[in-house]
């Protein structure tokens, strides 16, 4: 009877205990829940300067660097401050067919976005495990059989209107296998918590010997030439090793360990492929079926509770361009689609976030402002006019925008963009893995949600005055031409 309570005693306590470790791992979650959101509104800290900005330029790129098969170009921190206000910096790479950008790795995250082309994207995270493997069918080693001919960790196919984030640290490369040039832009955020160092960018290379002089232009010229004079053969990580000992490291000969260094490669950090090039990879429909399928399985449109995936298992892609995918949608205006933590959780790892955004012909896209992040744009396509205002009474930004030019919008300033004729695409970056905007006018707005009495008398004027600020926009984010715009186009 006493054994029998006893067992009884134990199962209670079981089950109390499964509780309890519910209860505990939910509390757990909460408070990290908690301390990321702390995280993501203090990270930035560091970076503050007294970000004075009275005017901001829409910046194209202070440096050109022209390798073998490519052109990277880069928009410096230290020449902008609008972008040192922001603690960021940009990068766009362009890879011609068959080259190959070397594996690197920065100090800092980075979020990056394919304008063009198709091509392989790998990265390499330290600790994860090989899970692509070739088997060659000849026999080999004493028990004969299938032996490994190559490992390596999970390459991605990239194309058009993919966005892909990378944390700090972690290595990558990209090779273009299509027919025409691979482009895409890279934002990375210097003033993220990952980033020990100070705020400036650190790229380094496993391979190659990369120029980093810069070829060209920009501000400041004897700054620049004193901060790249380190040698125009800069080399990369390996080359600062004794060969000898990096001969005893891989266990290879002293030649090997030469070329390792690169020390007499002159092709830059874009190397064209002579040869097949021939990694193993699933083809993309079948790739994009499979974690589809995968999402459904799991019935939660990708969310996860925060213990599914790991750093090695984490999806870094996601594509943002197919206006299927559109957020927000207005045949008049054009569409948006946004990209954070909840449909790519890594976002919330780098705390990094993204927009595309479409405006057909006079479309307008609705004065807004970024609550807890900047805003970085990049036109992708078309033209348009962009205001931007701040915390004084004169537009910080008025002027028409083109394809390749790069705006920052700094948080809490509010921005209206309008396309011109020929439509306006852009992408934006946000230094939060979930940015919130505030709108200023149209359904959702500010203004809509503010009383009539208030409006009146914050604004001296009729009750009717203040009903068609509230009421005469009925769309949502994106607007359609108004009737002022098509009078103005039909005179």
């Amino acid at each position: 009877m006493a054994s029998h309570s006893l067992h009884s005693l134990a199962l209670c306590f079981l089950f109390l205990s499964h509780g309890c470790f519910s209860q505990l791992l939910e509390q757990q979650q909460q408070q990290l829940r908690w301390h990321e959101l702390r995280g993501a509104q203090q990270h930035r800290l560091r970076a503050k300067t007294d970000c004075q900005i009275q005017r901001i330029n829409a910046l194209e790129p202070d440096h050109r660097i022209e390798a073998e098969a490519g052109l990277t170009e880069i928009w410096d921190q230290n020449n902008n401050e609008e972008l040192q206000c922001a603690g960021v910096a940009a990068v766009r790479h362009q890879i011609q067919p068959r080259g190959l950008l070397l594996p690197s790795y920065t100090n800092v995250p980075q979020i990056y976005y394919v304008i063009q082309g198709r091509g392989i994207q790998g990265t390499v995270i330290s600790g994860c495990a090989e899970t692509f493997e070739s088997v060659s069918q000849t026999g080999g080693g004493r028990e004969g059989g299938q032996r490994p001919r190559d490992r390596h960790q999970k390459i991605r196919q990239i194309r058009q209107g993919d966005v892909i984030a990378l944390p700090a640290g972690v290595a990558h490369w990209a090779y273009n296998n299509g027919e025409t040039p691979l482009v895409f832009v890279s934002l990375l955020d210097l003033a993220n918590d990952a980033n020990q160092l100070d705020l400036n960018f650190r790229k380094i290379y496993l391979a190659g010997n990369p120029l980093r002089r810069p070829q060209g232009g920009g501000r400041h010229e004897q700054e620049q030439h004193r901060r790249h004079s380190q040698a125009e053969n800069a080399g990369n990580v390996f080359s600062g090793f004794d060969d000898q000992t990096l001969a005893d490291i891989f266990n290879v000969d002293t030649e090997t360990a030469r070329r390792l260094q690169g020390q007499d490669d002159r092709r830059g950090n874009i190397v064209r492929v002579e040869r097949e090039f021939g990694v193993i990879s699933p083809q993309y429909q079948g790739e994009e079926e499979e974690r589809e399928r995968e999402e459904r399985r799991r019935g939660n449109n990708g969310t996860t509770n925060g213990l599914e995936e790991t750093l090695c298992t984490f999806r870094l892609k996601e594509n943002i361009g197919d206006p299927s995918k559109a957020d927000v949608y207005n045949p008049r205006g054009g569409r948006v689609s946004t990209l954070n933590s909840q449909n790519l959780p890594v976002l919330g790892w780098v705390r990094l976030s993204a927009e595309r955004g479409v405006l057909y012909r006079d479309g307008l896209m609705a004065p807004l402002w970024n609550i807890n992040a900047h805003s970085i744009i990049y036109i992708l396509q078309g033209s348009g006019r962009l205001q931007i205002v701040g915390n004084s009474d004169n537009s910080a930004f008025d002027n028409h925008v083109r394809e390749g030019q790069l705006i920052v919008v700094p948080q809490n300033f509010a921005v209206i963009k309008k396309a011109s004729d020929q439509g306006l695409e852009w992408i934006s970056f946000k230094t939060n893995g979930n940015a919130m905007t505030s709108q200023l006018a149209g359904r959702l707005s500010a203004i809509r949600n503010i009383p009539e009495e208030v409006l009146m008398n914050s604004y001296d004027i009729s009750r009717d005055e203040a009903r068609s600020l509230k009421y005469n926009r009925e769309e949502v984010t994106v607007f359609g031409p108004g009737s002022r715009s098509q009078r103005e186009r039909e005179a």
